[in-house]
């Protein structure tokens, strides 16, 4: 067995890495009271993320407004908070049918270190920088998460993209993290974890909801969504065919068959045979409806109505 690689050791002053007292006897306990003990925890992540929710509102319009323009949204993260990262850019593509490049993840150590630990690559600055000076212009946005708020490779990827003239928020679990210079800070103060200096816990749990509600919020005021369907999303499989048919019979309240006949004469575009079962028109007019809104489904019906 490799002995671990020794170098410089640094004391990260956070809650997150502080002794929980509600856990002190944790390793004591029955395993369905360990579990009750973790869950008790788990039941504070979504009231320090409620508390964030405004500047999560900031981040999220700096998304809108730099996807809108042709731009696109970077997020950069090490360990779990890269691989949370990552996992949420992923699912955008197909969930919303999103162009593959509006999100980019930059995980410290690469491919490798998302199924596998690679510790000591969050501690190279370097590399975060280059990956933004490498693939991120003016105007995009770059957003970092980092249960400790100073995790290297993040923070030089932020302050990278600063120079670049990009905006930039930092998702962070430590209020007590030195001041990074960035648009947005979110700082979820999520507390000492049920196992002390564990940040898969709740400061992960709170970034998945960050992350998620993030994403999911561009993607709504991007118009990728009508109502609370995913009418943007793609059907590669036959699971999400069926979802696609029960998406149009939910939003129109029509027959099965009516709405597979529509999608097949929309070629699969499930937007363009939305406002066409929606308004009545026929199935060109509705593409050229949606055309001329940019997606927007519900622009689309009140011009048609207008007419």
């Amino acid at each position: 067995m490799t002995p671990p690689r020794q170098g410089v050791a640094v004391r990260v002053e956070s809650p997150t890495e502080a002794r929980n007292p509600g856990t002190l006897d944790i390793d004591r306990l029955s395993t369905l009271d360990v579990l009750r003990l973790i869950n008790a925890e788990d039941h504070r992540v979504p009231d320090a993320v409620e508390a964030v929710l405004p500047e999560l509102a900031q981040a999220a319009d700096l998304a809108v407004n730099a996807l809108r323009s042709g731009h696109r949204v970077h997020y950069v993260g090490a360990g779990t908070s890269g691989r949370l990262a990552t996992l949420d850019a992923a699912e955008i593509v197909p969930t919303f049918n999103a162009p593959p490049d509006w999100f980019v993840a930059h995980h410290a150590g690469g491919p490798e270190a998302l199924v596998k630990a690679v510790e000591d690559v969050e501690d190279e600055a370097a590399g975060g920088a280059a990956q933004i000076r490498r693939h991120a212009v003016a105007g995009d946005v770059v957003l970092g998460v980092t249960a400790s708020g100073r995790t290297p490779f993040v923070v030089a990827a932020l302050n990278e993209a600063r120079t670049l003239g990009a905006r930039t928020v930092l998702v962070s679990n430590n209020p007590s993290a030195p001041r990074v210079d960035v648009d947005v800070l979110i700082t979820v103060d999520t507390g000492p974890e049920a196992i002390a200096g564990s940040t898969r816990m709740k400061a992960g749990t709170s970034q998945k909801l960050v992350l998620t509600s993030f994403s999911t919020a561009v993607m709504v005021r991007l118009g990728r969504t009508y109502s609370n369907l995913m009418v943007s999303m793609r059907a590669t499989n036959a699971k999400l065919r069926g979802r696609t048919v029960r998406i149009l019979r939910e939003a129109t309240g029509l027959a099965e068959n009516e709405c597979t006949t529509a999608l097949a004469d929309a070629g699969g575009d499930l937007k363009v045979a939305l406002v066409h079962l929606l308004s009545g028109v026929p199935i060109a007019q509705a593409a050229e409806a949606l055309e001329k809104a940019q997606g927007y489904v519900r622009q689309a019906l009140t011009s048609l109505t207008a007419r």
